[in-house]
């Protein structure tokens, strides 16, 4: 690619989901995505009310602040209530 290109760097539509280009569907890279900014955003500690709860793995997450270890969802911190 030339120095000068005009081609953009960046994806408009699909952010996170980028990486997958066109491979797996339209439909199944949207539910991806709405998973993927879930799981990687941060949440708000219960101890200490920061926001910097991040996942380390399926369903721990730790915040960075007071270094509390908590149980929770695979992709969110809190699961909804079963009805």
């Amino acid at each position: 690619r030339a120095p000068n290109s005009t081609m953009g760097k960046h994806t408009k539509k699909v952010h996170i989901t980028g990486k997958y280009g066109t491979r797996y569907g339209a439909s199944l890279r949207k539910q991806i995505k709405k998973i993927e900014i879930t799981q990687h955003a941060k949440y708000s500690c219960q101890f200490c009310g920061k926001d910097s709860v991040k996942r380390q793995a399926v369903g721990i997450w730790k915040c960075a602040a007071c270094r509390k270890v908590m149980a929770g969802g695979g992709y969110t911190m809190k699961t909804p209530a079963a009805p």
